[in-house]
């Protein structure tokens, strides 16, 4: 953990930052937050969203901001860069890392959570980066029947790290990436200055759909528009275990998922399990569909014989019904829309996720094999999200998101209850060795890996001399060509590297 801050650098701070908000010193108290004040842990851990990260020896910031407004956020860039710490930048705190929340040096957090309005005007609307995908759902919803967004499928997790990092869900056959309807952005740059798509320029407005927000400046809001959802969904979920053709169901979903009509997202979980005293695998198919369900059922009777749908297993609803069900609200029909309102503050499970991407099918026996090894290996979890449709009609490069291409992402997912490091280095363990069963299946030079499920064990940036190369190792394997484009912008918006972190996008190195 970071020593005790110098409380001279909190005097400074909230001297610098009164004289920039022309605000006294007094008033600022629920603002400009030191270690010392009663708000300060009730705030810092109000976002931390993994228990691995909420620990008293995890390091912690010697001041955290709880912006109120604009003018906050300007003086906080301003103050933080004249006092040479580092600034880290929080919205919804669902960073699988904390990388938006710790920090190896001593830092200041930047919490933006208050920040969070969200203006629905016809088809388009104005999302504060504090907002939550919950009130984005429910804003859209109180106004419009007729629309939806595509964004990510929980309620909690903060609009502004997940949009400015490409942002999917869900519809992203019928309509692609989050970033994919973003038209405008109001960015606070390493000068304080707020600029919007016009005043940042294209360059930097391409930046922040997929690169991350947060090694260019600090995302105020997008604005975004709003697209066509139809008055009845069908959502399902269908399990199979091994010795119920999990393999081969697993193996046509393959085939089946990518290529399908748009409108059908069929998300694949493989979980090992315990059933009937034995070690199993047990393969969910979990599924929106914008329609009705007598088309679905007919599509895969057709399609995928193998998965056995029927029509018991679907429901139809209305496309906010569907939203509640994807949040694991079974009972979707009668839970009132308000509860994605709900924040959920302070709760935090231990966790670590990782990714892959897939191009080549995997053969049955791959599957049969990558069965066997999570069984072996014990809690590993992985979830199959099927590209294809409307991902596969956009350039590569018409974003930072280079995977637009692949046949499915694969996120390796685990979660644990007990506190501790010896059980954490067990899991985490268990994450990396699989990872490394993994490997033969997936993309390669660079092994594709997504942003937004933040892995550090793929490479982190010093920010010493081999800055540069350092950031070439993760960053090709988050942006592949993409990175070249990120580094130009970085060094033309950030050159003295201000906004930076254990895996951000590093400036040009200076030629010898």
């Amino acid at each position: 953990a970071v020593s005790p801050p110098n409380p001279t650098i909190y005097q400074n701070f909230l001297q610098c930052f009164s004289n920039q908000t022309q605000s006294p010193p007094n008033s600022l108290s629920d603002v400009v937050l030191p270690q010392t004040a009663p708000a300060f842990t009730p705030t810092l851990r109000a976002y931390i969203r993994n228990a691995r990260f909420n620990t008293s020896t995890t390091s912690k910031p010697a001041i955290v901001i709880a912006a109120r407004s604009e003018a906050h956020v300007q003086a906080t860039v301003l103050c933080t860069k004249s006092l040479n710490v580092q600034l880290k930048t929080r919205s919804g705190g669902h960073d699988y890392e904390g990388v938006s929340y710790t920090s190896n040096v001593p830092f200041f957090v930047l919490d933006m959570s208050n920040l969070r309005n969200i203006t629905v005007d016809g088809e388009t609307a104005w999302v504060g980066a504090g907002a939550t995908l919950g009130e984005v759902y429910y804003r859209i919803w109180e106004k419009t029947k007729l629309h939806g967004f595509p964004a990510g499928v929980c309620p909690t997790v903060g609009a502004g790290g997940h949009i400015s990092g490409g942002g999917y869900g869900n519809m992203i056959r019928k309509y692609g990436l989050s970033v994919d309807y973003v038209t405008d952005a109001k960015i606070v740059d390493v000068n304080g200055r707020v600029l919007d798509r016009k005043s940042m320029g294209e360059d930097l407005f391409w930046a922040i759909r997929g690169g991350g927000g947060a090694s260019f400046g600090v995302i105020l809001a997008y604005k975004i528009t709003l697209v066509p959802v139809p008055p009845t969904v069908t959502v399902f979920r269908v399990e199979k275990h091994l010795d119920e053709n999990a393999v081969e169901m697993v193996h046509k979903w393959q085939f089946v998922a990518p290529k399908t009509d748009p409108s059908l997202f069929m998300r694949l979980l493989l979980q090992p399990v315990t059933r009937n005293k034995a070690q199993t695998v047990r393969a969910s198919v979990l599924a929106l569909f914008l329609g009705k369900s007598s088309d679905v059922l007919s599509l895969l009777t057709r399609d995928f014989p193998e998965l056995g749908l029927k029509q018991e297993n679907c429901t139809e609803l209305t496309w906010i019904q569907s939203v509640l069900w994807w949040a694991n609200n079974d009972n979707a029909t009668q839970v009132k829309p308000e509860i994605l309102l709900d924040r959920h503050p302070d709760t935090a499970t231990y966790g670590k996720r990782k990714s892959d991407y897939v191009e080549k099918e995997i053969t049955k026996e791959g599957l049969d094999y990558l069965m066997r090894k999570m069984i072996e290996v014990g809690k590993t979890g992985l979830v199959f999200n099927p590209y294809g449709g409307k991902m596969s009609e956009v350039a590569t490069t018409a974003t930072p998101f280079p995977h637009r291409t692949k046949l499915y992402k694969v996120q390796h997912s685990i979660n644990w209850k007990d506190p501790g490091t010896v059980a954490e280095s067990s899991f985490l363990q268990q994450t990396r060795s699989f990872y490394s069963y993994m490997a033969p299946f997936v993309t390669q030079n660079p092994r594709h890996t997504y942003l937004n499920y933040r892995d550090l064990d793929i490479g982190v940036n010093t920010h010493g001399p081999n800055s540069y190369r350092e950031a070439e190792v993760y960053g090709r394997k988050y942006f592949g060509e993409n990175f070249d484009r990120l580094v130009k912008v970085k060094t033309a918006v950030d050159p003295l590297n201000f906004f930076r972190d254990e895996q951000s996008v590093p400036t040009l190195p200076a030629k010898l």
